[in-house]
């Protein structure tokens, strides 16, 4: 009897405990589970993914992250990797409900042990739990973080299948070395994707995340080795790798392979301009973590010739006009010269090595005489400059008279002793076919741009911003506001022409004079050359760009049209409707500027700049594409005889395209004959005009062929005075010149396309007179059927049309000096 209270005793008081039990876990489960975070948002998670961008060849521009990280869904998963995780990590994944009850008992035992071998203690988290704390909670340790990431298991055990689970846990967890998800840290550690992983290197990958810094294969061997032969036994316990698999993983050594730097193309200021269109169009966050892929307009062969050609041709200018500076730095006498100049370069911000690029090297001076400067390298490799190749170096005058007069330069230095001392750290530029050979160069004061596109779909293809983006972030091709100068005349030329004007039209260059108001100075603007040449062609004028004639056509047919015309080409939306625009000074950029160009030499059609083709989501979808068009023929994704798509050109048409052939066609007497004549040894159909603003303080040279627009433009940063006899033929037409000669020299030399509705007429270049039998200089001018000329022509004198019979050439007016303007070329 006594026994049987006992046993009732015992029973009341198990079932009070096991009734207290559940009251203190249903208390737990209402504490810890009221302010959990809301689990179903990862119903809809995405990681951040990278946001990679292509150029036009495939080649990798530039990539764009917070963390780097490659998505792979669940189908696409391989399932050695699968089953390594799950084996290190959750062996019962599939079968628990969020926590394993029998990880947990296995993990006390192990604990109990490890205590005793002064071992560190095990845990046994399931995967899930793993989920909710990245994802939800953070990595505080704590008892209370333990008890919600268990209750946030059970949810979304219940919420999500278990491989929607698996999926964000593989492409989340953190792996090191900057990797996160299984696919990156593949690449990270093997250079290999997932799917060419062996068990052995799945199974390390799957060691990490426990502890990724403890576990690295170079510099922890040892211990990640032994880590990952722990994971292959748990594999081989798990039978999901035979006996022999695992004894050959076990074998294989564990090397890392250093992955080799990814080949980008290099584009700085490209890759900048595709970022800031990017943000701007889908914000920071879809940027960085959004995983788009984006395929950009850009010609790595042309972005390259395109840099090479702007530093080239700002060098070219620097060592003539702009004088030299000094030294980098200077060492102390007596020290040892390889120690101080590896240290220099060792020093962030002491030298400025971003724009140090090869061949360019950092040299200091060891010794010095008048013939020549024998220099060191940090390697301990020495060479020599002769004094033929410091002879530029002419040194800059102290000119305290403000910043926007040009450079002032002493005298020819004399022997190399006059430029280097010992101990000057400088730029040494090997000389090719010469052996220890080289020259003194500097890093170039002035600034420039380079664009070319595409002039039929407006595809930037190459697009260069300054000497170098580590020195300057400026992009001065789409940023810095610039006068065009007389690069802006040809558009004064087309309003005249749409105006009635042929051209063989005769406007008279003579001296022009304007009343400005009460209070201000007459304006007298003059030609570059300040003389005067009478009644002369449009095609003379545009050719040997002169501005009294310029201004003429600009008030015969009003600047109001003119204004129209800026704005209609996109070159300035808000001119000032004054005389002076006409000479181009408003201002512009660099792109809109080779923007209005293109639209010249592709028949007048409207275009849209662009940087970037199309775009990816992570999921592949197209989301954005340049290329409007709609085509229904273009979808087959297989070619199976169908005739090629008819594309219908639906953009706007800003010129009439006989009006845009007309200026093609004086433009390229630019290049024949006038202001441009340095480009007529490419040998290829090109046109073009210079463009140099008042006080040389811009300088341009707009062209393009059939095919390719291209723009250059040179100037300082702060607007200075260029120098004397500097222009846009001196300074930016040498730039142009070379990347074309590049460009162009695989390409077939096709004539310029003449649309429908273009009567070719001979005639003398400098007359446009109908040539005669025997004639020379004659070309093919185009004009409208009904306007071909006579031998009887009017001429336009500023104010009205002036009838007078023309036998000739216009001739010279003189050459009387004009006040004011001159400078415009």
């Amino acid at each position: 009897m006594r026994l049987l209270r006992y046993f009732f005793a015992l029973l009341f008081l198990a079932l009070l405990g096991g009734l207290a039990a559940a009251a203190a876990g249903l208390y737990g489960l209402w504490y810890y589970g009221r302010d959990l975070p809301d689990y179903q948002q990862l119903a809809n998670y995405q990681p951040p993914v990278t946001t990679r961008v292509h150029a036009g060849d495939g080649r990798l521009i530039a990539e764009f992250a917070r963390e780097r990280r490659l998505f792979v869904p669940m189908t696409a998963m391989p399932n050695t990797v699968i089953q390594a995780f799950l084996s290190a990590e959750d062996k019962n994944f599939y079968s628990h409900v969020g926590i394993d009850p029998v990880g947990i008992a296995r993990a006390v035992v192990q604990n109990v042990l490890n205590v005793a071998q002064n071992r560190r203690p095990v845990g046994a988290s399931t995967i899930t739990q793993q989920v909710a704390k990245n994802f939800l909670l953070g990595n505080e340790v704590s008892l209370s973080r333990k008890a919600k990431e268990a209750i946030l298991a059970f949810r979304i055990e219940r919420a999500f299948p278990k491989d929607k689970i698996l999926e964000l846990y593989l492409n989340e967890i953190y792996l090191g070395a900057g990797a996160y998800g299984v696919a990156a840290a593949a690449l990270t550690y093997f250079d290999k994707s997932l799917y060419d992983l062996t068990i052995a290197e799945a199974a390390y990958l799957a060691g990490l995340p426990k502890a990724p810094s403890s576990y690295h294969p170079t510099r922890q061997n040892d211990r990640a080795k032994a880590r990952r032969d722990y994971v292959i036994d748990r594999m081989l316990e798990d039978a999901v790798i035979t006996r022999e698999e695992a004894k050959q993983a076990r074998d294989t050594p564990l090397v890392a392979l250093t992955r080799p730097e990814t080949e980008f193309a290099r584009a700085d200021w490209f890759a900048e301009e595709v970022r800031r269109s990017l943000a701007q169009r889908y914000g920071d966050k879809g940027l960085y973590e959004g995983g788009l892929s984006v395929r950009a307009t850009m010609d790595p062969v042309l972005q390259a010739a395109g840099e090479k050609a702007l530093r080239d041709g700002l060098v070219a200018y620097d060592r003539r006009a702009g004088g030299w500076r000094g030294p980098l730095a200077k060492l102390p006498a007596g020290t040892d010269w390889r120690l101080r100049i590896t240290g220099l370069l060792q020093q962030p911000g002491t030298i400025p090595m971003g724009a140090i690029l090869p061949p360019w090297r950092i040299a200091t001076v060891i010794s010095v005489t008048n013939e020549a400067a024998e220099i060191g390298f940090g390697d301990g490799s020495t060479g020599r400059i002769a004094y033929a190749d410091l002879r530029w170096a002419r040194p800059k005058l102290d000119t305290s008279n403000g910043n926007t007069h040009a450079v002032q330069l002493g005298p020819v230095p004399k022997s190399a002793a006059d430029v280097l001392q010992p101990g000057d750290v400088i730029i040494a530029d090997p000389l090719p076919g010469q052996k220890d050979a080289y020259a003194l160069r500097q890093i170039p004061e002035v600034g420039g741009a380079l664009v070319a596109m595409d002039p039929h779909t407006g595809r930037v293809l190459a697009l260069v911003g300054g000497f170098d983006f580590k020195v300057s972030q400026f992009n001065r091709a789409t940023q810095a506001m610039r006068q065009p100068g007389s690069s802006f005349k040809p558009f004064v030329y087309a309003a005249a022409l749409d105006s009635g004007f042929t051209p063989s039209s005769l406007v008279l260059d003579a001296p022009f004079v304007l009343d400005q108001g009460p209070g201000l100075p007459l304006w007298k603007p003059g030609n570059y050359t300040r003389e005067f040449y009478g009644p002369s062609t449009l095609r003379v004028g545009i050719e040997k760009s002169r501005n009294l004639m310029t201004v003429r056509l600009a008030q015969a047919i009003g600047m109001e049209k003119v204004v129209a015309y800026a704005k209609r080409f996109g070159i300035v939306d808000d001119m000032p409707n004054v005389l002076s625009m006409s000479l181009g000074a408003g201002e512009t950029t660099l792109m809109k500027l080779t923007t209005a160009y293109a639209e010249l030499v592709n028949g007048g059609r409207k275009i849209a700049p662009t940087l970037i083709d199309k775009v990816q989501d992570r999921q592949g979808r197209t989301i954005f594409r340049h290329d409007t068009r709609p085509c229904d023929a273009c979808r087959p994704l297989a070619f199976e005889g169908q005739a090629e798509p008819a594309l219908l050109d639906t953009r706007e048409s800003v010129l009439d395209p006989v009006t845009a052939y007309q200026m093609v066609s004086m433009l390229e007497g630019v290049v024949q004959r006038g202001t441009g004549v340095r480009l007529r040894d490419l040998g290829k159909p090109v046109a073009g005009k210079t463009g140099t603003s008042n006080d040389s303080f811009d300088t341009w040279f707009m062209g393009f062929s059939p095919d390719l627009a291209v723009g250059v433009f040179v100037g300082y940063d702060t607007p200075r005075d260029l120098g004397k006899r500097e222009t846009g033929a001196s300074v930016a037409v040498p730039v142009w010149r070379d990347f074309m000669a590049e460009a162009l020299k695989t390409r077939p030399g096709i004539q310029f396309r003449v649309p429908p509705g273009v009567r070719l007429v001979r005639v003398q270049a400098d007359t446009g007179l109908p040539a005669q039998p025997g004639d020379r200089g004659v070309i093919l001018e185009a004009f409208r059927p009904g306007t071909e000329p006579t031998g009887e022509r009017n001429v336009l004198d500023g104010s009205l049309y002036e009838r007078e019979a023309i036998s000739g050439a216009g001739g010279s007016a003189g050459a009387a000096p004009t006040a004011g303007t001159g400078g415009l070329y």
